[in-house]
């Protein structure tokens, strides 16, 4: 390429969006060093710090979802959404891409309108097997539209999609530990059945209250479990654990700074549905039990989760019923080899490796343009 390659890259809210993008532009890189990467996100959510801590810089509009509940708020939320208009149109102007980038969440519509209408191309990523509401309204302005899923049609021009899979966190596929070696990392006994419990990047209170719930069976079946209750929930549940006779054999944490050592270690996995997550369990053949959560816009998790259901690949759980059934459900499938082995073989079918540089040759070409 003669130009100089500039690409903005906008969205996030969730480890979801976010994950998939820092791999993108990590990707790019890794073709043309050169390259200048800028983000767009949203002021005060995750990606304003995740994504300089990936070594990027980045923008935050004002923008913010619609108040479904308190429609007089929405005044407030109309004035921010224009004048992310305004603030994306000077940023585009200032940084001058070649290609504008998508990974859904709300600040990637202001960006990609304002792009798409200033004449530079654009190209989105939907990571689930529900199209999220950002991306079905951009969908008309994109010239690529890469999604994780097959049957995508019902929600994008068939000939702009390209199914590519979703990009996911390098460390998790570069970690070279053995699962000796990642069970000494958490301080575990190789010789007992582990269990990871992660509740998504904020935490899951259903999730952690199950483990609450049934903490007599924890401590007598002899599994061990790596906790994740999420930053949020951390100290509640240890005072919850305080008023309880101790579990010797769990292990609760705020956060996995190592989660493919986590990965690695466990014999199961307990998780909401969303897509990065299963992207994840699809390239590393992890056997999981999913707990879907309502709380997200037309409930894709759900959908998510049964596109690895409907193949075996997966076991679920509705969250209404996790309390009651989730713990028990999981420690009758960890000591069952011969159902583990099944799920891990029907799961790592799914995979769709290189997502990330399958999406960073379509941006290079697009820029080429």
């Amino acid at each position: 390429m003669e130009k100089e390659l500039r690409v903005i890259i906008s969205g996030g809210g969730t480890g979801g969006h976010i994950f998939p993008a820092i791999s993108i532009a990590n990707a790019i890189k890794a073709r043309n060093p050169e390259a200048k990467i800028l983000f767009v996100g949203a002021q005060g959510r995750m990606e304003m710090q995740r994504v300089p801590q990936a070594g990027y810089d980045i923008k935050g509009l004002p923008i913010q979802g619609f108040d479904r509940k308190n429609l007089l708020k929405n005044v407030k939320v109309l004035f921010k959404i224009w004048k992310s208009q305004r603030m994306a149109k000077q940023i585009i102007r200032e940084f001058k891409p070649m290609v504008a980038v998508g990974v859904g969440g709300y600040a990637s519509g202001p960006t990609l309108n304002k792009a798409a209408s200033m004449g530079i191309p654009c190209l989105i990523q939907e990571q689930n097997s529900y199209a999220g509401v950002t991306n079905k309204l951009l969908a008309k302005k994109a010239e690529v539209i890469c999604v994780a899923y097959e049957g995508m049609e019902r929600f994008f021009p068939a000939e702009k999609i390209i199914v590519t899979g979703n990009p996911v966190r390098q460390q998790l596929l570069e970690c070279k530990l053995t699962k000796a070696e990642a069970l000494k990392s958490f301080n575990l006994d190789p010789q007992k059945k582990t269990i990871l419990i992660v509740g998504g990047s904020l935490g899951a209170r259903t999730v952690n209250e199950s483990v609450l719930q049934h903490l007599d069976d924890i401590r007598s079946s002899g599994v061990q479990i790596i906790w994740q209750t999420g930053k949020y929930y951390y100290s509640e549940m240890l005072k919850e654990l305080n008023n309880h006779e101790q579990v010797p054999t769990l292990k609760p944490t705020d956060f996995i700074a190592d989660m493919g050592a986590a990965y690695r270690a466990a014999d199961l996995v307990i998780s909401r549905a969303g897509a990065s997550s299963i992207s994840e369990f699809c390239l590393l053949g992890t056997p999981v039990i999913l707990v879907p959560s309502p709380n997200v816009a037309e409930d894709h998790q759900t959908k998510n989760a049964m596109a690895l259901v409907n193949k075996d690949a997966a076991l679920y759980v509705k969250d209404v019923e996790a309390r009651e059934k989730v713990i028990a459900l999981a420690l009758q499938t960890v000591n069952d080899d011969a159902r583990l082995a099944s799920l891990s073989a029907n799961i790592l079918k799914l995979a769709l490796p290189d997502s990330a540089n399958i999406i960073a040759n379509e941006v290079i070409r697009l820029a080429e343009r």
